[in-house]
């Protein structure tokens, strides 16, 4: 066995971006565009903002290094705080994130119905709409009844599938499709 590594994947491309109060901010035009059409971030202002989950992953993948103000290094212990600061679920949100993604699928910002995700299906991002809706949580944190009824209700209204995507003690993610029961 040699001591070089062999099986380490390149890395697609690399970017830096500044720290901002929601996530970090990608400036540089050809790196927007590299990202955007990955289905990362949103675009506003000829600027892309990356939520701190998104801004883990790729600082994760060696794609992404981020500054302060001051222009010094931002490390992933660092963004992972500032995200928890913001979000007690900030931990369980990105293993789910990045779960997915290491599954292919285009994973972007719930919207409005309580879901942390809306996932794509594989090549369908800029095509089609999201397929599922995600929402995750830890084993054992209970979840309302109402409240997951009220998501499933929406998620239906709009021709979406309803996955809970459960962090288990090992942090291995762990999804359940949710589906209205019915008796006739």
């Amino acid at each position: 066995m040699s001591d070089t590594k062999t099986d380490v994947c390149p890395v697609e491309f690399q970017t830096s971006g500044k720290l901002a109060e929601k996530g970090v901010t990608v400036i540089e035009q050809s790196n927007i565009d590299q990202l955007s059409s990955r289905g990362y971030g949103v675009t506003e202002n000829k600027t892309l903002t990356l939520a701190f989950f998104e801004v883990l992953y790729l600082q994760d993948k060696g794609m992404l290094t981020v500054k302060n103000e001051k222009n010094t290094s931002v490390d992933f212990q660092t963004i992972l705080r500032l995200y928890q600061a913001i979000d007690e679920n900030a931990w369980v949100n990105y293993l789910v994130y990045r779960d997915l993604r290491s599954r292919g699928y285009v994973v972007r910002e719930g919207f409005g119905v309580g879901t942390e995700f809306r996932v794509y299906e594989r090549g369908a991002y800029g095509k089609e709409s999201a397929s599922y809706m995600v929402l995750g949580t830890q084993e054992g944190k209970p979840l309302n009844i109402n409240i997951l009824s009220d998501i499933l209700q929406q998620c239906q209204n709009q021709k979406k599938e309803l996955v809970i995507a459960v962090m288990n003690r090992r942090a291995e993610i762990v999804y359940y499709s949710v589906s209205q029961l019915t008796f006739k």
